[in-house]
């Protein structure tokens, strides 16, 4: 069965790039409630709460089935290169997008882990992933030849300044090893995968988004599965017996309902994420909006799980953080069309 036709409808990658902002901190926040209180929340039959790593294989399976179905059901397919096999063509990806997808790939397993540990605040982790990559955007579009323009740097002076202070004021990093390398891994995957969008399809083409997307998919989630899989079959510990409870006990446990609405979050925000992270603007632009809007949903998410008796509330130092992030989204705003008048 083919592909249906393409909507003829609006598309999203021709919405403002502040509209999708919006709409990827309003999808963001409840996902980062939803998976901290399946942290902090005791699960009956363990008598504990699940970890990071027992929620991550059947959210990431959902999430998968989520959006295999949706570039099948609104035709982007058709704008990803083909195969064919079987006397049928096939959406495949090229060498290029196959390597976004490794990076994407790490993506799938981070970002979730990041908001399940308890030696570590929400709005921190999101500093401090979201933080770093802002150094990583300038470079990589000073790297492809890309214009960065004024408002560009100031915005991400902005942000580093809020990065810098809420480090500064915690007395230094201070996280768990895995967190740490979960920053590390997310830090490499999203390099990998911003370096590649520049270099192959940041050109603000509605179908060279949507066929970018399929590519990097085909490969994201059998890779991510594929890791999480050989992890769980290794012998290191809690973490093992964690991962297989993931893939097979979750199912059984009476949480399915629950792990769909996840995953249907983790869909959307994929979505939105490269909706904005392709606009053909550089990505000292285009990444402060979508690290920005990342940074405030984790402080309002920890201001919501706060109030629910689930954690701390965001800090004054990191609520500072929040507002140098808003004075970055404000200027990148407005400077544009004032450079353009």
């Amino acid at each position: 069965m083919s592909a249906p036709e393409p909507s003829t409808r609006t598309s999203p990658a021709q919405m403002p790039i502040v509209l999708r902002a919006l709409g990827y901190f309003a999808v963001f926040v409840p996902y980062i409630v939803l998976t901290r209180w399946f942290a902090t929340v005791p699960f009956a039959p363990l008598g504990r709460p699940l970890s990071g790593l027992e929620i991550l294989p059947a959210v990431t399976i959902l999430s998968g089935i989520c959006t295999y179905l949706f570039v099948w059901r609104y035709g982007w397919t058709r704008e990803a290169h083909r195969i064919r096999i079987g006397g049928r063509e096939w959406p495949r990806p090229t060498r290029w997008t196959a390597l976004s997808g490794i990076g994407v790939a790490l993506l799938l397993i981070t970002v979730p882990l990041s908001f399940t540990f308890k030696g570590a605040s929400i709005p921190f982790m999101q500093l401090l992933m979201r933080g770093d990559l802002l150094i990583v955007a300038p470079a990589v579009d000073l790297f492809s030849g890309r214009r960065v323009r004024w408002y560009s740097w100031i915005a991400l002076l902005l942000v580093a300044s809020g990065l810098a202070v809420t480090i500064h004021a915690r007395g230094g990093l201070r996280l768990p090893t895995l967190a740490i390398v979960v920053v590390a891994l997310y830090t490499v995957g999203y390099f990998i995968r911003l370096w590649v969008m520049t270099r192959v399809a940041k050109s603000g083409n509605t179908r060279s988004v949507q066929g970018y997307f399929v590519e990097e998919q085909i490969v994201a989630i059998p890779v991510a599965l594929a890791a999480l899989a050989a992890l769980s079959l290794a012998d290191f510990g809690e973490q093992r017996g964690q991962l297989a409870f993931g893939f097979v006990g979750v199912w059984q446990a009476g949480l399915l309902g629950r792990l769909v609405v996840l995953a249907a979050l983790l869909f959307l925000i994929s979505i939105l994420a490269i909706l904005i992270l392709l606009d053909k603007r550089e990505n000292s632009f285009c990444v402060p909006f979508e690290r920005s809007a990342s940074v405030l949903a984790g402080v309002a998410a920890a201001a919501i799980l706060g109030a629910m008796s689930f954690g701390p509330y965001p800090s004054a130092v990191e609520l500072t953080g929040a507002g140098l992030l808003v004075a970055a989204i404000v200027l990148l705003a407005i400077a544009p069309n004032r450079s353009a008048a």
